[in-house]
Order: C-alpha cells, then sequence, then structure tokens
C-alpha cells in the first residue's frame, strides 16, 4: 500500500480524532480537513506557527509515520522516529553493531556500483555520455579504497547539468542545488524510516562515520536512489520553470519522491516500498542469510 504524504507550508492547528489527523485552519476560512492516520507515511511541517498535539504525535509514530520538520530556508531539519520499529529490534541491532569489517566493506561496494550504475543509465536517458561511469561500477573493490564513488559524482553532474550556467554540486550553489537538496531531504527521511522499520538504528553506517550525523546509515543506503531524484529535478529544470526558489509547485513535485515509480528485482514498486525491501535485504546481510543487498535498477 502506497502511504500518503501531507504537508503542511502554512499555519495550522493539528489534532487527531477518532483515529484521524484533523487540520484546522484558525486565520483562513476553510474547513477542517481529515486524513486517516493509518494510511500516512510522511507528514512535513513547514510553516513555524503550526501546532500539533502531542496525542496526535503518538498516533503518527506508533503508525511509524515519518514526521518532518524544515528551518527558516523550508527545507527538511529534523525527523521524529518510533523508539521501538520492530519487535526484534534488540536483536536485529545486535547483529548491525556486530557486522565485521570485511562484511560492511562488501556492502559499501556493492552500494557504490549500484549508484554509479544508475547515475550512468540516468545520463543515457538523457542522451550523455555515460562510458566513464560504466567504466568505473565495474572497476569498484571492495569498500571502494580508490574512492570511485566521489569521482563518479563530480563527473556526473558535471555532466548532467552542464548546460545549467555556473552549476557544481554544492550545498549553496546555484539551483538547481536547491532542489537536489531539498529531494535529498526527503529521501533521507524516507530511508531513515525503513530502517527503523526493519529494526536498525539509522545512525551506524556501514561507510559514513561523522560523529555528528545521526543518520550515517541512512546516507550509505540512499545511494543508489539518488539518481531517481536527479531525474524529477532535472525534468523539473526541463520544463523552464523558475527554480531559484522554492515554491508551493516545486515543493509539490518533489514530495512525490515516496511514490515514484522504481524498478526492483525486474518489478516495478513505489519508492518507499521499494525501500523497505532495501532495508529488509540489508538486514538479511547482517544476519549472515544473504550477501546481497536489493537495489533498484534505473
Amino acid at each position: 500500500m502506497i502511504k500518503r504524504t501531507l504537508f503542511f507550508g502554512n499555519p495550522v492547528y493539528l489534532s487527531t480524532r477518532n483515529e484521524q489527523l484533523v487540520a484546522a485552519y484558525p486565520d483562513e476560512d476553510k474547513p477542517n480537513k481529515n486524513a486517516a492516520i493509518e494510511d500516512l507515511g510522511f507528514v512535513v511541517l513547514e510553516d513555524p506557527q503550526i501546532t500539533i498535539t502531542n496525542s496526535l504525535l503518538m498516533k503518527l509514530v506508533q503508525n511509524k509515520t515519518a514526521v518532518i520538520t524544515c528551518d527558516k530556508q523550508h527545507l527538511p531539519c529534523g525527523f521524529l522516529q518510533p523508539l521501538v520499529g520492530h519487535t526484534e529490534q534488540t536483536e536485529r541491532m545486535r547483529h548491525q553493531l556486530n557486522a565485521s569489517v570485511p562484511l560492511k566493506k562488501q556492502l559499501w561496494q556493492q552500494t557504490v556500483q549500484a549508484k554509479i550504475e544508475n547515475q550512468a543509465q540516468h545520463l543515457l536517458l538523457q542522451s550523455k555520455s555515460a562510458l566513464k561511469l560504466r567504466r568505473w561500477a565495474k572497476e569498484v573493490k571492495s569498500g571502494d579504497a580508490q574512492n570511485h564513488e566521489a569521482f563518479a559524482a563530480a563527473y556526473y553532474f558535471q555532466e548532467l547539468f552542464k548546460h545549467v550556467d555556473g552549476f557544481s554540486r554544492n550545498q549553496k550553489g546555484v539551483a538547481p542545488n536547491n532542489l537536489l537538496n531539498y529531494g535529498y531531504a526527503i529521501l533521507r527521511a524516507v530511508t531513515a524510516r525503513a530502517l527503523v522499520s526493519s529494526g536498525m538504528l539509522p545512525s551506524v553506517g556501514i561507510f559514513h562515520r561523522n560523529k555528528y550525523n545521526a543518520f550515517c546509515l541512512a546516507d550509505d543506503i540512499m545511494e543508489p536512489y539518488r539518481p531517481f531524484v536527479d531525474v524529477l529535478v532535472y525534468d523539473l529544470v526541463a520544463t523552464g520553470c523558475q527554480i531559484e526558489e522554492l515554491n508551493t509547485m516545486l515543493k509539490t513535485e518533489l514530495l512525490g519522491i515516496p511514490a515514484m515509480d522504481v524498478v526492483i528485482e525486474g518489478k516495478k514498486s513505489p519508492l518507499m516500498n521499494a525501500m523497505s525491501r532495501t532495508t529488509s535485504s540489508l538486514y538479511e546481510c547482517f544476519q549472515g542469510s544473504s550477501r546481497r543487498v536489493l537495489y533498484p535498477e534505473f
């Protein structure tokens, strides 16, 4: 089942009644709106004047709904997750924490290969050269000691947005960096939600190790999914619409990322469902019953 994403960009009072999320707009002449909590996958809170009851927060967390808050730049900056995401959480975390270094290096190798291959397919889709990326994908070794992931990313973005004046991939760079930042933040929340639901710690990564990063594993596992955000951003840029400022139309498109169709194991699936399959397969690797992480193919 595809879960809904709700976005609130104006002052609103959010509460709950009869297992429903109730949105009341005190400053606007609008009727209350209801949504079944069990149907919600993501709730994005942007306006600083939003009020939400603790009762609603409790029900959203119990439903494993990701509650995402935004900063003054309207970018997602916080993610509320449940303390208990899986009935076997303790055992699953133990397997994750006991994972050997060689296993982590093999998992990162698979992850980097999948990411570069998807980047190559995206370039081919846009009628751009992908020969270097395809070669680099085959050359990735255990742990990616030669850092092919970074070289591939630099080449990929240079080719993908070479028609955009002054573009380089930088969080504070010129548009469409703002669209990429927003889309990746949504993807990160999708990944963290799936990891928690699979009983793992999003903060303990297989490659990322920054002690100030609470989502190291999410940042690892989302890598092969990034090109799906890129294709959405590329299509938005191609329309010729205004992209310098994140407006409601752009956010609406980017908030559709969890419901995007991707292909995993030859079958089409919404991205958020595919991510759950990816995190489930990751746990099987930690457990020792599998040696392969399932990633989508572009």
